[in-house]
């Protein structure tokens, strides 16, 4: 393992939240494995390999890509925004985050955050107070969306901006549009499970996943959005998570342990791109945005095991990796 991932582990370590709530059973994450990338035309060649980045064990989550080729991602429990450069060097851009969990750009070149606060299952939420906000995190702070009516907003999910200066994210209860104004309109409620989002190249089309369902609705011109329909089912047993678009309109969409699975723009299953961990998030960036990183469940400790918590203690290790695409990413936007 090369100096500059150790090192990293090094320090991430240090970050481990002491506090964690000891809890009756939360499963440990799957080894590592190896795996063989096939070919998916236009998409990925056969034999591409995916290098190990970083990891940690804090979460890293709702990464996107940087202007220069880097990645940024959510650490929920130390309340920080990690950066990679596009060299793989580690740093921290952005602190005290209140727990935020998703990232995205927006139409300012801003950084938002969609904040999880202290309801992290693996620590104490029934004892969590702060309602979660979309807000900027970078380069100054501010608020996007606190309430729908009169209701606050609880352990966000997932962030999108579009290009016209609103966004789409999610909490528990349902998945919200804030328009520029700062007008809050439902996109749908609860019987969407919402863990992954993107939109269409011409932003007509809201892409959310619904366990292993892929569904859309229809960009109405002021942001808000109708019609929605399924639009593709994913392969296997696990429900969809974070997703990303390529320069073709593909959807990559992230599925546990069967990785990353591609779909073309009419909704067509084109395969499958396999990665070590159980896959959750993922996005396109490095040079010509031609590289897709994704992040997988758990992580091998400097001495080559996998990490391990005590029993009881939610085990929120993470790994980041990146491989060489044929295809691009969208380079309309950052993700």
């Amino acid at each position: 393992m090369k100096c500059k991932v150790a090192c990293a582990i090094a320090i991430s370590f240090g970050t481990l939240a002491a506090a964690q709530q000891q809890q009756n059973a939360f499963p440990q994450p799957t080894a590592a494995k190896e795996v063989t990338v096939t070919a998916i035309p236009g998409v990925i060649a056969a034999g591409a390999t995916w290098k190990l980045v970083w990891q940690g064990p804090d979460n890293a989550d709702g990464i996107i890509g940087t202007k220069d080729g880097g990645l940024l991602f959510a650490q929920e429990q130390p309340s920080t925004v990690g950066m990679l450069d596009p060299n793989d060097k580690f740093s921290i851009l952005v602190r005290d985050t209140h727990g935020t969990g998703a990232l995205a750009y927006d139409n300012k070149g801003r950084l938002i955050g969609a904040e999880r606060t202290c309801s992290d299952p693996g620590g104490r939420p029934a004892e969590c107070k702060e309602a979660a906000e979309l807000v900027v995190l970078h380069p100054t702070r501010s608020v996007l969306a606190s309430k729908f009516g009169d209701k606050t907003f609880w352990r966000m999910g997932e962030v999108v901006a579009d290009s016209k200066g609103g966004a789409y994210f999610s909490d528990d209860a349902g998945t919200y549009f804030v328009n520029p104004a700062g007008k809050v309109s439902l996109v749908a409620g609860k019987e969407v499970r919402t863990n992954g989002m993107a939109l269409s190249r011409d932003e007509k089309t809201l892409y959310l996943t619904n366990g292993r369902t892929i569904v859309t609705f229809a960009v109405q011109p002021d942001g808000t959005t109708n019609n929605q329909r399924d639009f593709a089912m994913l392969q296997g047993a696990a429900g969809g998570d974070g997703m990303c678009i390529d320069s073709e309109g593909r959807l990559y969409v992230t599925a546990g342990e069967t990785g990353i699975q591609v779909f073309s723009v009419e909704g067509k299953h084109l395969g499958i791109i396999p990665l070590p961990r159980s896959a959750s998030s993922v996005a396109f960036s490095g040079p010509n945005k031609k590289v897709l990183y994704a992040k997988g469940a758990g992580m091998t400790t400097p001495d080559g095991k996998e990490y391990r918590t005590p029993e009881g203690v939610r085990n929120n290790a993470k790994a980041i990796y990146k491989i060489d695409m044929i295809a691009q990413g969208f380079t309309g936007r950052p993700k």
